[in-house]
């Protein structure tokens, strides 16, 4: 057996901004030196940010990245960092004469590159690539057809590509093949609810499987709708948890192991550069073969074991609440908005507050985001607006130390009417509620453009999937923190936040009033929610088995749900779809959100 420090970086990269990239790579190299690690991962694609989408199409963005990882490796050196191998995930291209998989030379890959000696010892390519949920990369990725196994220290280590992992045969089965001593896993998984528990269990499965160590690394942070929580792990060849990293936290885990030796003959040297791909090199893969489709590339780094050395105490980040998720969710909910906020250049955020629990909640995510002082509420009440709505909203901008002003839409209502009413069409039942709704929309859209603000739309999953919203009018907003969250879990949330502002000895940021109280558009007197649909208990059932796992109706009413219950929620979610196509991004939490998860037409009479 042979001692191996390792390092996990579990970073926070930017979409396209292939310089700041780096600069977070080298600053990650130099922390792991000096804290005497041996090997260093960081997360799938980290090099380009990730996902990339249709960026991969663009020749000029993948010859740039392949440019900077060969550029990161001379960097790494000059900054006295060439003696730590550096695991780095980037885009590339296939090289190399014919078409694979219908695709020509040059198809772009979502690949991997090895760092030492400020050259590139040896580059592979994702295997599996999926194509369900939110990910497309059938679509920009052509699969890579080699596994690398490369010796550290007398070690060899494997590396994979995040879906890899998940899928079964191709990579784990070369691992097993090969007989490594550690397998890698580079990842950019994003958050769902409950997918910690599921990593755990497949990393610890496939340690098992192998017979080998497993090393999870996973970036942190938001990019557009998706947010990542790290959650990187290191378990053993038994499966058991060795070291386990914080969640939504940029950090650096390291971790102490002692692994087999590798007894396979390797290739290369101690100091032989790299600098092209396995596949355009035309490297001969022996005496690793060809396993399940892909071939086994060895390189050497260094063969010579590390001295014997005195451990550290690896970390295990404990969950913060092992009972429940909804504090996780919300530090998602808040890692997501922040990141959007900064990833593009906006200096604040304009919430309109209602004194209803959405603009609450949206308010007090966008405070934890980004301050108190970079939060702007506006308060709009018409004259349906109870005396209630005004004192909670501002009791809320109050309690948590937010600018709020107040611009009353009763006169602005009043003008649309005469106009319309002028042109012999006078506004009435739907069509004058909905133009308060409008009205409220223009106004803190005018308000972004003249002061800079990024609107925030403060509508839930329930009220998208039922179209209970005016399109133009509350649906307006350049990004929706709780658009992927049920209107009962708005409930959950909140009382959360206030009830771990207790256990802080703050004041609860939410006025409970704002919690308790029917919810209610206030578009007419005495208006209700429950006064258009079921209860949102039921209602929200009925929708996450709809949405959530694509039931039908008889599937629903087998289920026990009343079937005209049911085909009313089916009609409304199904009537709805051309508004939720025109509804801003906002943070993923489930496993299926209303946007990239689900594709449906506009233009559709299949109702069953």
């Amino acid at each position: 057996m042979a001692q191996l420090r390792i390092a996990l970086a579990q970073v926070n990269p930017t979409v396209g901004d292939l310089e700041g990239n780096l600069r977070i790579v080298v600053d990650s190299a130099r922390e792991a030196r000096d804290r005497g690690a041996h090997l260093l991962a960081l997360p799938e694609m980290v090099v380009t940010g990730y996902p990339v989408e249709d960026l991969a199409l663009r020749n000029s963005f993948v010859s740039a990245s392949v440019k900077a990882v060969h550029r990161l490796a001379g960097e790494l050196a000059e900054q006295g960092l060439g003696d730590l191998p550096v695991v780095v995930g980037f885009l590339s291209r296939r090289e190399g004469p014919g078409a694979r998989y219908g695709q020509p030379a040059g198809a772009p890959q979502n690949s991997v590159a090895v760092l030492h000696g400020g050259a590139v010892v040896v580059t592979s390519a994702k295997h599996h690539l999926p194509n369900y949920g939110v990910f497309d990369e059938f679509r920009n990725f052509v699969p890579g057809d080699t596994f690398p196994v490369v010796r550290v220290r007398g070690v060899d280590v494997g590396i994979a590509v995040c879906e890899d992992l998940w899928q079964e045969g191709g990579p784990v089965t070369a691992a097993r093949a090969a007989g490594v001593g550690l397998l890698l896993s580079l990842n950019g998984s994003p958050y769902e609810r409950h997918k910690d528990d599921v990593r755990l269990e497949l990393c610890q499965r496939r340690a098992r499987e192998i017979g080998a160590a497993l090393a999870y690394v996973n970036m942190v942070g938001g990019q557009d709708e998706l947010v990542f929580e790290g959650d990187s792990l290191v378990v053993d060849a038994e499966g058991e948890l060795v070291a386990r990293a914080p969640q939504f936290t940029e950090t650096l885990l390291v971790a102490d192991l002692d692994l087999p030796l590798g007894s396979a003959p390797g290739t290369g040297s101690d100091t032989a550069p790299h600098t092209g791909s396995d596949t355009a090199s035309g490297a001969d893969p022996a005496p690793g073969g060809v396993v399940d489709g892909l071939a086994i590339v060895r390189r050497t780094v260094s063969s010579t074991p590390v001295e014997p050395y005195e451990p550290l105490e690896n970390v295990v980040t404990p969950r913060p609440d092992p009972l429940s998720d909804v504090g996780e969710v919300y530090r998602a909910l808040v890692t997501g908005l922040r990141d959007y906020v900064a990833k593009n250049g906006f200096a604040s955020v304009l919430v309109a507050i209602s004194g209803g629990i959405d603009s609450a909640l949206t308010a007090t995510i966008a405070v934890d985001a980004v301050g108190a002082d970079r939060v702007h509420g506006v308060l709009l009440p018409s004259g349906h607006s109870s005396g209630h709505s005004v004192t909670d909203a501002e009791e809320l901008a109050r309690r948590q130390g937010f600018a709020a002003r107040t611009i009353a839409i009763a006169p602005v209502v009043d003008a649309f009417e005469a106009a319309t009413a002028a042109a012999d069409a006078p506004l009435d039942g739907l069509s004058a509620e909905n133009l308060q709704a409008r009205v409220r929309g223009t106004l803190v859209m005018a308000l972004s453009n003249q002061e800079g603000h990024l609107v925030l739309a403060t509508g839930n999953k329930s009220e998208a999937a039922t179209g209970y919203s005016t399109l133009y009018g509350d649906s307006v907003g350049g990004f929706a923190p709780i658009k992927d969250c049920w209107k009962t879990l708005v409930w959950e949330l909140s009382r959360w936040r206030n009830a771990e502002a207790v256990r802080a000895g703050e004041v609860p940021p939410i006025p409970e009033n704002s919690i308790e109280k029917p919810p209610s558009a206030e578009l007419r007197p005495d208006q209700l929610d429950t006064d258009s649909l079921p209860d949102y208990e039921l209602l929200d059932a009925v929708l996450d088995a709809y949405i959530g796992t694509d039931k039908g109706e008889a599937e629903l009413v087998f289920a026990g749900y009343d079937p005209d219950l049911v085909r009313r929620v089916i009609r409304l979610v199904d009537r709805a779809e051309y508004k939720r196509r025109q509804s801003a991004p906002g943070t993923k939490i489930s496993a299926r959100n209303l946007g990239r998860d689900r594709r449906l037409p506009i233009t559709n009479r299949w109702t069953v």
